[in-house]
């Protein structure tokens, strides 16, 4: 077992409360109704009385108003203790290629049901931020396809009908492009069909026009010329590498990304719908994006994003883009 997992905010319900509200609010407790910092009392049970205040509740001077540390986090509502909160985060962040909601449930004690929400909530978590600054330097970009394969096999034609038409290999896989600074930052996003018209706004809006982009030569990418330098590797010739005035041509480091990315999906996940495509990447992203850290403090990086992001189980089966 993981060392770190012994820690007490893994084990205590009450630990876990003091630690995330030591993250949350190292100046103090914030209220997340009116912002007001340091204005807020712990309620706690009068002696004598039948009634008892909840743990770690607290009411704001200011406007009135009672909130604990989990309110507008993705933890609010949940009656799952926090200290499996903290431990599926751990888990996830510390898990390379991630970890299933099966995993989860048996690790945690809950229903599968509740492992699987609490895993997407904790990728909500994960999303990105909009870049703050363009991508420079070296920039890789490259379009991987998620899912399995259409079954082509032998097809019975009755007399007198033209055989069906037979879907393409790719007909069943999930576009992804990926967009990634040699040596930083990645970000990649599901589109439904890869073509330049769809990808000019998005490598407009992230790649800045002093970069020197890097592509195989099955890319869309021919407009990237137009603005950036562009160079490129052909795969099909067997090229993978080359040296160019001592700069390396290669996609190597977004080709390394999606490796990890499809053994992932591939072999912990299994099978994930296009509609929930997108919270996957944030988990993949997210982990490669804090590779230089330990896992104990990728999971801090995590639970600083829980704030002001609720996700509703109905949202996360895919009926709205939460």
């Amino acid at each position: 077992m993981d060392a770190d997992l012994l820690k007490p905010h893994f084990q205590d319900p009450d630990k876990a409360r003091e630690y995330l509200e030591a993250k949350r609010w190292p100046d103090g407790p914030v209220c997340p109704h009116c912002g007001i910092i340091g204005e807020a009392i712990r309620l706690e049970t009068a002696e004598g009385t039948k009634t008892h205040a909840r743990r770690g509740l607290l009411n704001c001077r200011a406007c009135r108003k009672q909130f604990s540390v989990t309110v507008a986090t993705i933890f609010e509502d949940s009656h799952i203790p926090l200290n499996k909160w903290l431990m599926a985060f751990h888990l996830l962040c510390a898990s390379k290629k991630g970890m299933s909601a099966h995993q989860l449930h048996r690790m945690l004690g809950v229903t599968y049901k509740s492992a699987w929400f609490m895993a997407h909530r904790i990728r909500y978590a994960m999303t990105q931020e909009p870049l703050s600054s363009k991508l420079t330097g070296v920039v890789e970009i490259d379009e991987v396809y998620i899912g399995g394969r259409f079954r082509t096999g032998s097809q019975s034609v009755k007399p007198g009908e033209r055989p069906k038409d037979r879907p393409s290999g790719r007909a069943n896989k999930a576009p992804v492009v990926s967009v990634l600074q040699r040596g930083g930052r990645v970000q990649s996003m599901h589109m439904e069909r890869v073509t330049a018209e769809n990808l000019r706004p998005v490598i407009d809006q992230m790649v800045d026009e002093s970069a020197h982009v890097m592509t195989d030569t099955a890319s869309v990418l021919k407009f990237t010329g137009e603005v950036r330098k562009h160079s490129k590797v052909n795969h099909t010739a067997q090229e993978y590498v080359r040296k160019e005035n001592g700069v390396k041509i290669s996609t190597n480091a977004v080709e390394g990304y999606f490796a990890n990315l499809r053994r992932g999906i591939d072999g912990v996940y299994h099978h994930v719908g296009k509609h929930h495509l997108h919270r996957y990447l944030s988990e993949f992203d997210f982990r490669y994006n804090s590779r230089e850290v330990t896992d104990a403090e990728r999971a801090r990086l995590a639970l600083k994003q829980v704030e002001g992001k609720r996700l509703m189980l109905r949202d996360s089966r895919g009926r709205t883009d939460a």
